[in-house]
């Protein structure tokens, strides 16, 4: 059996996406509907679970990379109590005009992880993301992409151009968990 690699994005995926703003603190976190029901189907399923996502609001000054990191760290263990797990998670703090590498949609983060996790092979690998910039990420490196349809404000027309790089749509995470048999 083929060894699976899941990249996921945080924000519209993992929890609930604070519009014109950034979760600054675990109290501002909060988990969507079915995400901790899904994460243990989705540890049995991947070989190596990853959470891409851009914290631009660290380059803002609105929280520091110390914040982020106990926000993540009380996620994982949230996510490891019901059975799951995340075995990196990959961030960049820059902000979106400077375009770094490692800034969704360009491919760094991808990169980090394959030289972290050497075993991952792109065309066993997929990207859940809620918007346009995580599915042209995952695209870009040759993945299944997957959106999930979380974000209200997303733009319909970019989303219109890059319909030919979504190869399937969910309403979360769990209804993916539950349709891997399907896609794997």
């Amino acid at each position: 059996m083929e060894k699976w690699t899941l990249f996921l994005d945080r924000d519209g995926v993992i929890n609930d996406r604070i519009i014109g703003s950034y979760v600054r603190n675990w109290s501002e976190f909060e988990f969507l509907e079915g995400v901790l029901e899904a994460m243990p189907i989705l540890a049995r399923k991947f070989d190596c679970i990853v959470v891409v996502t851009n914290q631009q609001g660290i380059a803002k000054g609105v929280m520091t990379e110390a914040d982020l990191n106990k926000v993540h760290a009380r996620m994982l263990v949230e996510i490891e109590k019901k059975g799951g797990r995340i075995d990196q998670i990959y961030f960049c703090a820059e902000h979106e005009r400077e375009n770094p590498p490692c800034r969704k949609p360009n491919v760094g983060m991808a990169q980090q992880a394959k030289s972290d996790f050497p075993n991952i092979d792109f065309d066993h690998a997929i990207m859940v993301g809620d918007s346009i910039t995580d599915i042209e990420f995952g695209y870009n490196m040759n993945m299944k992409t997957v959106l999930i349809e979380t974000k209200v404000d997303i733009d319909r027309v970019e989303l219109e151009k890059i319909e030919n790089k979504i190869d399937y749509k969910y309403s979360g995470l769990q209804d993916f968990a539950n349709e891997l048999n399907n896609i794997l």
